[in-house]
């Protein structure tokens, strides 16, 4: 039997590199866009992928953020080095956010990165390890 085919787009992120901060997630909009993906689906995965960009680039040391694309879905995995979420439950609210006044300051950090994530995703999942880093595996269903 011969493997599924998709398009993988693969993007390194630094944490605090708020200089390129929001283009892998273009870029993946782009591509989906230029194949035809049906524009609320790409609205979709551009939103969960930008949140999970900005959450590596907010709170990580760096991360990788992958897309794999199937003619019938998007799935997004994201893997960062960072401090971990010692509470996802807490973390999964709206409005709870561990960033620094800072990063407030720059318009970033509102606490809906996750809530927004799990909101568009057909499928969500979040695992992290304290001290380690964290792991998002998003699949979003092309309608």
């Amino acid at each position: 039997m011969k493997p599924e085919q998709g398009i993988v787009l693969e993007f390194a992120l630094a944490g605090g590199d708020f200089e390129t901060a929001g283009e892998a997630s273009s870029k993946i909009k782009r591509v989906l866009q230029q194949i035809g993906v049906r524009s609320d689906t790409v609205r979709r995965i551009a939103i969960s992928s930008y949140e999970a960009e900005m959450n590596v680039i907010i709170h990580a040391y760096r991360g990788v953020l992958k897309a794999a694309v199937f003619p019938d879905r998007t799935e997004l995995v994201v893997e960062d080095e960072g401090p971990g979420i010692a509470d996802v439950e807490l973390a999964m609210q709206e409005g709870y956010s561990t960033a620094p006044d800072h990063i407030r300051e720059m318009g970033f950090g509102a606490g809906m990165g996750l809530p927004n994530i799990a909101r568009c995703a057909d499928e969500f999942n979040i695992t992290s390890v304290v001290g380690s880093g964290t792991k998002i595996k998003i699949v979003i269903r092309h309608s």
